[in-house]
């Protein structure tokens, strides 16, 4: 039914591809003809050169071990024998507090002191105006200077200039201040403030005290106590930067000739200052002792002439008068004043817990020891410097600083031993208790009485300046040398020893 053929094949032809063969053409490209260059260059002479030790010891090159000698017999048993003593006292040194602070200065120290700048105000030395104080701002960049007088004239109505430089400022120029600020009367004393650098606190001859703020342009006076039932009537010969209870708040302590030591907080929304606290120091209210007599001629109120505040008791501060009184006094004092307090807002307390022997003329200057609670010095018109203990009424010692005045004195902020004086010769003198001679160890200035140094000051931030105004209206900045800034290792303990001496 079903059988197999093999039937015929058929082809067939495909009319695509010779459609493409017959479109398919040949293309060819070629780039320009590269033509290429070959060169050399030779230089034209050459040189060689060599170079060779000298020939090398062979013995020299042997190890050391091979030429090492064995040394004592004793030795090594030395050795391990104190091995343990030498670490142990190794190990003490180590901890020890000797030598902190002390720095090796390998510098030239031939020179003690040398002058950076002579700074002043033309027209108030046209005027024929004295420096009365001088204060450096907590940076310790700006020096600020008071004009005024310090011998008989008219004071009341003679106008005044406060002046500023900078230091560090490229464009000081020593005969141009910084800032000038016009003052209607004479300034006696300056402070500037501890923490802001833009705030100086001034005393007046009329009795008022002014802060001035720097930082403004237009109108510097900040506060001002003006004239009034609490404010001072007499001249103000000190003023000092108080802190009070208030965290970061400071108050202004001024003292003039009329006995008054007032107490003022800074109300700068106001534009006044504020009476806080006030102590009047009266004749019969002084303490006594069997060894000093206070006896003073004239008036009841004992005029102060000087101010100190101690660093380490904030309760204590120390005052000058007029007839050569010193006193330390307590603000805590709660015992009223014998004087009439009609029309005082605050009532007047009688702050003076002890009494030192007298100077013999007016106390111009006291500085309490920046090192050693129980220390300061005095100066005044009967050119000595006395060195006192808190403890004693008699001077631990004194020194004959000047043969005239001596108007102010003020101890070094880095050398516990050196402290200095600025007198009427023109000169300041610098001592340095831990020498054997109690002579001066470097002086400053040759002057005459007509150029007397009035005022000096220490810079607290650059150790190594002190500023020296004088009579003739000029400030006289000073570099110190390293042997009157650097501690001594020592120092301290001589220092103490000095403080533990009982006064004859």
């Amino acid at each position: 039914m079903f059988s197999d053929e093999a039937p015929e094949p058929v082809t067939v032809l495909s009319d695509w591809r010779k459609s493409q063969q017959s479109e398919r053409e040949s293309r060819a490209c070629q780039t320009r003809a590269v033509h290429s260059d070959e060169a050399q260059i030779q230089t034209t002479s050459t040189t060689t050169s060599s170079t060779q030790t000298e020939p090398q010891d062979q013995t020299s090159e042997q190890p050391l071990q091979q030429n090492h000698q064995p040394g004592p017999p004793d030795l090594k048993d030395f050795l391990q024998r104190i091995e343990e003593t030498v670490i142990t006292e190794l190990v003490k040194n180590a901890r020890g507090h000797a030598f902190d602070g002390f720095q090796a200065n390998w510098g030239d120290h031939s020179q003690l002191v040398s002058c950076l700048h002579r700074l002043q105000h033309p027209i108030a030395q046209e005027r024929d105006l004295h420096v009365t104080s001088v204060s450096w701002t907590c940076t310790g960049s700006v020096i600020a200077c008071a004009y005024g007088r310090i011998d008989e004239g008219h004071w009341g109505t003679e106008r005044s200039y406060l002046c500023t430089w900078n230091l560090n400022s490229q464009s000081l120029r020593p005969r141009q201040a910084d800032l000038v600020i016009d003052v209607h009367t004479a300034i006696t004393v300056l402070s500037c403030h501890p923490e802001k650098p833009a705030l100086i606190a001034g005393g007046l001859y009329s009795g008022e005290v002014v802060i001035w703020d720097t930082s403004r342009t237009q109108d510097p006076v900040l506060a001002l106590t003006g004239m009034s039932a609490d404010s001072h009537r007499e001249p103000i010969y000190q003023v000092a930067w108080v802190p009070l209870q208030e965290k970061g708040e400071f108050g202004v302590l001024s003292a003039g000739s009329g006995g008054r030591v007032l107490l003022w907080t800074v109300d700068s929304e106001q534009g006044r200052l504020v009476l806080k606290s006030a102590y009047a120091l009266i004749q019969q209210q002084l303490p006594h002792n069997s060894s000093i007599s206070l006896k003073a001629p004239g008036s009841s109120n004992v005029g102060v002439t000087s101010l100190a505040l101690s660093v380490w008791d904030p309760d204590t501060f120390l005052v000058g008068s007029e007839g050569g009184l010193l006193l330390r006094c307590s603000f805590s004092s709660k015992t009223p004043a014998a004087v009439s307090t009609k029309d005082q807002t605050v009532t007047l307390r009688a702050p003076a817990v002890f009494s030192f022997r007298p100077h013999s003329g007016p106390v111009h200057s006291i500085h309490c020891s920046p090192f050693h609670r129980n220390l300061f010095v005095s100066a005044g018109t009967d050119g000595l410097a006395h060195l006192h203990s808190m403890l004693q009424p008699n001077p631990l010692m004194s020194l004959r600083v000047s043969e005239t005045y001596v108007f102010q004195v003020e101890w070094s902020p880095t050398r516990p031993l050196v402290f200095a004086a600025a007198t009427g010769q023109g000169e300041v003198q610098i001592f340095d208790l831990g020498r054997r001679s109690l002579r001066p160890v470097a002086t400053i200035g040759q002057g005459t009485a007509r150029q007397a140094a009035t005022c000096l000051a220490f810079n607290r931030q650059s150790s190594h300046l002190l500023a020296v105004g004088n009579m003739d209206g000029t400030v006289g900045v000073w570099e110190l040398s390293a042997d009157l800034t650097e501690q001594n290792p020592r120092e301290r303990s001589q220092l103490e020893q000095i403080a533990n001496q009982v006064a004859e």
